[in-house]
């Protein structure tokens, strides 16, 4: 099965966050994990927003690919 592939600002909108450019730079600039952190454990989620988040990981979807770079990101 091929997976296809979410562009990062498709996968702020999924998560229901500002999708535009500027947007995501404050995001990232605002939100940061320590290494010891999963990204699904983050406080800074909702309940949803954790749950997409680890099931995209979990169940290795279409998302799993944005949501890493999405965790490296945020490192």
């Amino acid at each position: 099965m091929e997976h296809m592939i979410h562009p990062f600002s498709e996968l702020f909108e999924q998560l229901g966050l500002d999708a535009s450019h500027k947007g995501i730079e404050h995001f990232l600039q605002q939100h940061k994990l320590p290494p010891e952190m999963d990204l699904v454990s983050a406080p800074f989620w909702s309940n949803a927003q954790a749950t997409f988040l680890k099931e995209g990981l979990q169940e290795d979807s279409d998302w799993a690919e944005v949501i890493d770079q999405l965790n490296a990101s945020l490192r």
